[in-house]
């Protein structure tokens, strides 16, 4: 949170008062027609992403309501606002009280589908860098990439991963089986992608998925007059940028405006409407998240009243 505080204030400090006039002209005058259709993108890539679990836990014998999925992927993309990657628990909390299934297999499936998705983020990294590679190397500083820390941080994680695998192995302790037992049952969740009869609807998913969150950003562009003729060269650039700049705070708060804004002034785009920009989307998701994320909370214990 102290970060993205200190980048509103670097976002302050850059900014004339005549600057933060003409900003909050370009939000106020905005299309906000397209803002609202940005928020409906989002809602449909939460619904396809619950869908999308139900795959996932097929394979180990559950077969959870919609609505509770539905319901525990908003609440825990509402948790992420106050605690980054707490959503995860959450959602594996909520379908272990309402729907029976144990916690570290939920929790596997849910890191399964990060993986998942890791890989569609480096298709956008990757496409980005094809189309902008000396503007994203710029941004991320791949310059100062030392490549050999790298690999010493690498192999020093392999090592101590190969080591704590040995010894929990040969132990046969109360607690570390107890460990053992919790690691299983993540494990099984993470590989239950392996077992999935519904492949194809899983992968139609994952990619409408990702097309709603290219969506959610590039028809906010409409809104203002500016932006509005920007192409996918830099937009996508902007995309990314700014979706790697989220988990840097809580939500992307502060950091998120200011990184697309950098972006889209180096295709031309002034200050104030890039600012601008940046932070409609940005209130646009977050409100749509806390909206729908606090009405899950209270209805997934109603929805769920009887059990």
């Amino acid at each position: 949170m102290l970060i993205g505080l200190f980048f509103i204030y670097i976002s302050y400090q850059n900014t004339t008062p005549e600057d933060r006039l003409n900003i909050f002209k370009y939000i106020k005058d905005a299309d906000y027609r397209f803002v609202f259709l940005s928020a409906f993108f989002g809602i449909l890539s939460h619904i396809s992403r619950a869908i999308r679990w139900k795959f996932l836990l097929a394979p180990l014998g559950y077969m959870p309501k919609t609505i509770n999925c539905v319901l525990a992927v908003l609440i825990g993309y509402f948790s992420n606002l106050g605690i980054p990657r707490s959503g995860e628990f959450l959602r594996a909390t909520a379908l272990d009280r309402y729907e029976n299934i144990p916690f570290q297999k939920g929790f596997g499936t849910v890191i399964a589908e990060r993986v998942v998705d890791l890989a569609l983020l480096m298709c956008c990294i990757l496409l980005a860098l094809g189309l902008q590679f000396e503007l994203i190397a710029e941004y991320l500083k791949f310059e100062n990439l030392s490549l050999f820390q790298t690999g010493i941080s690498l192999s020093a994680i392999i090592v101590m991963f190969v080591v704590m695998r040995r010894f929990f192995l040969r132990s046969s302790h109360p607690i570390t089986e107890k460990i053992k037992f919790f690691f299983q049952g993540i494990w099984e969740g993470m590989i239950s992608i392996k077992y999935m009869k519904n492949n194809g609807l899983f992968i139609g998913h994952t990619f409408f998925i990702w097309t709603m969150y290219v969506l959610m950003f590039w028809v906010v562009k409409f809104s203002i007059p500016e932006i509005a003729n920007l192409g996918i060269n830099a937009m996508i650039p902007a995309f990314v940028v700014g979706g790697l700049s989220i988990s840097a705070t809580n939500g992307g708060i502060g950091i998120y405006p200011y990184s697309v804004s950098l972006v889209l002034i180096a295709f031309g785009i002034s200050k104030e409407s890039s600012l601008a920009f940046g932070w409609i989307v940005w209130t646009c998701q977050t409100l749509m998240v806390v909206t729908f994320g606090a009405m899950a909370f209270f209805a997934l214990p109603l929805v769920n009243r009887q059990k």
